[in-house]
């Protein structure tokens, strides 16, 4: 049964604010007053029907905080807006089904009184939406800018933002939740498993099945490292002893992700986003074009030839990644060169100071690699946006396979070289363990350390700059509004998935020659869990909810990866002396085996 929002009075004068829209400085009355009428009045007449006040009251001047504005909406008004971005709730009798207003009383724990039936990043998730969906009906353009045009249909948050109006919006954290989850999480030092259902709860889908699977990889990678440091060990000084350590990893690639498919899955129905009907996808904010009807909505907005994109995608961004990639072979060249000089002066100095030089090659190119990836990584953004892109997930898409087909052959080209072309186990494990620990300290720093120092260098100054107020105002709310709008704003998991699909290359390629790869992958992600945690609780602005149902692009990169894995083990193994002593005499029999092997 549809809702007739005219039906329903979903004000209230009182009302816990749950998201923070901030407008900028020099932004005019007119406009300020035009937008707060839209996000309350009621839907039929094309508003948001929400709620909505100034986090300052009327005169009072404080610097930064006059366009300050908090929205929050009614229990009702709450429920109803769950129906319509069809948020999926546990049943009576335990299925699994799309809310539905009229039908409130067969879910569980459902009552008229019990305002935490929707958790908080549910409510937040809700408000968004009716924010994001607020769309001119009549107006020409935003009162007080005549250049930032309007036309029916377009939504009103996007080009409040394009045009430099609306700075930000985003959704307050809870104090008393926070704190009761970071105890659970991250300020306990014990090797557990993470509070994931309350991650959810708290962050949403998103941010809960990325710590599900750094939790779930930390722990498949637990018996490689159980049985990686015995091998070392003993087999340390036997670089060609790596056959049964590649079968095994060869076995473990091929399973692990085959387990979190069903994991993941499991995680799906019970957080109710496997049976979540996917939204209609609207035009990226970052999306321009010329105005014309889309033949599928019938609605007036920005179109752009997808021919033009084309030539943009192949005369401009392939021919710019190819030579980004001919760049990272030529830094890789000259690395092999640093490593030539290094083992000559080795051989004529015969010390201990020549011996801790035949690291340095190593150290400086995985650090070149790191500062490459991140620049790298600015180019493809750019790149990948002025393709122009309708779709957000085309533009993820886009993104992730320039980013991923750089950072391979820029982390394993020089891998795969001394492997399969100078042959070189030796250097293979020198070079494979100095790529990995370098990177993984470097990502520890530059993710973690300076964004914690920084932001609580950001704290002291906020919180002595309201406690020399002298106003009548709840400080708490002030303090922790303007603590959490200078806050940086998370950028999503992308980075986070780039830095374990990394580690997995390292590990599952070629960790036989270096079986400690996965120790060190596995304390790494130990250590991973805390400041990735830490980060989410108190460095980065609370993100708004994200309805998932798996990792999305990253599993089909995750399957390529293994795939390659296959390979590479199975080659390696094919060249191990032990295996080719089998086959003294017939070295086709030895290749058609390892290509059965690897087609099966």
């Amino acid at each position: 049964m549809k809702i007739s929002w005219s039906a329903y009075d979903t004000f209230e004068a009182n009302f816990k604010p749950l998201v923070v829209v901030e407008l900028a400085k020099d932004t005019k009355d007119e406009t300020k007053e035009w937008l707060t009428q839209k996000i309350i009045e009621k839907k039929k007449n094309g508003g948001a029907q929400l709620l909505v006040k100034p986090l300052m009251a009327d005169g009072k001047k404080i610097e930064g905080n006059q366009n300050i504005y908090l929205v929050g909406a009614s229990h009702l008004r709450l429920l109803l807006g769950a129906e319509t971005v069809g948020l999926v709730k546990e049943c009576n009798d335990n299925t699994m089904r799309a809310f539905t207003y009229t039908a409130r009383k067969t879910f569980k724990d459902f009552a008229e009184d019990n305002h935490d039936f929707l958790t908080m990043a549910e409510c937040q998730y809700i408000i968004k939406h009716e924010l994001e969906n607020l769309r001119a009906k009549d107006e020409k353009m935003i009162p007080g800018y005549p250049q930032a045009k309007l036309y029916p249909g377009k939504s009103i948050m996007r080009r409040l933002i394009s045009n430099g109006i609306l700075l930000q919006i985003f959704p307050l954290h809870d104090p008393e939740e926070l704190k009761k989850l970071g105890h659970t999480w991250y300020k306990k030092l014990k090797i557990s498993y993470q509070p994931l259902d309350e991650i959810r709860c708290y962050f949403g889908e998103t941010i809960a099945f990325y710590f599900a699977f750094l939790e779930y990889i930390t722990f498949a990678l637990v018996p490689m490292a159980i049985i990686g440091i015995p091998y070392y060990i003993f087999d340390w000084e036997d670089y060609d002893k790596y056959v049964l350590f590649a079968g095994f990893n060869l076995v473990w690639s091929a399973i692990l992700l085959e387990l979190w498919k069903r994991c993941c899955a499991l995680m799906a129905y019970r957080w109710g986003t496997l049976v979540m009907k996917r939204q209609f996808e609207e035009p990226r904010p970052g999306f321009h074009g010329v105005l014309g009807i889309n033949p599928v909505t019938g609605r007036e907005e920005p179109v752009y030839s997808s021919f033009k994109r084309q030539l943009r995608i192949y005369l401009v961004s392939l021919p710019f990644v190819c030579l980004c990639l001919y760049f990272s072979l030529y830094v890789m060249m000259v690395y092999f060169e640093l490593e030539y000089q290094a083992h000559l002066y080795h051989e004529e100095n015969q010390s201990e100071l020549s011996s801790l030089i035949l690291y340095v090659p190593s150290i400086i190119y995985a650090v070149v690699i790191e500062v490459l990836n991140r620049i790298y990584r600015y180019a493809a953004e750019f790149l990948t946006s002025w393709e122009n892109h309708r779709l957000e997930s085309s533009y993820q898409n886009h993104l992730v396979l320039k980013v991923l087909v750089f950072n391979f052959l820029n982390c394993f080209a020089s891998l795969f070289y001394i492997a399969f072309v100078m042959f070189d186990m030796k250097l293979l494990r020198q070079s494979l363990a100095t790529l990995l620990i370098t990177s993984q300290v470097l990502n520890q720093c530059v993710e973690a350390v300076l964004p914690y120092w920084l932001q609580k260098r950001r704290t002291k100054s906020v919180k002595k700059k309201v406690k020399a107020l002298d106003i009548d105002t709840d400080l708490t709310l002030l303090e922790q509004v303007n603590l959490e709008k200078g806050m940086d704003t998370y950028p999503g998991t992308f980075d986070d998935y780039l830095e374990l699909f990394l580690q997995f290359g390292y590990v599952s390629l070629f960790s036989c020659v270096y079986p400690l790869a996965a120790v060190f992958a596995v304390l790494n992600n130990i250590t991973e869990m805390y400041s990735d945690a830490l980060k989410m609780c108190r460095i980065f602005k609370r993100p708004f909810s994200e309805p998932a149902a798996n990792i999305g692009v990253w599993q089909l990169a995750f399957q390529t990866m293994t795939v390659i894995s296959v390979v590479t083990n199975c080659v390696l193994i094919g060249m191990s002396p032990q295996v080719n002593g089998l086959f003294p005499e017939s070295k086709i029999e030895l290749i058609l085996i390892v290509v059965l092997a690897e087609v099966s």
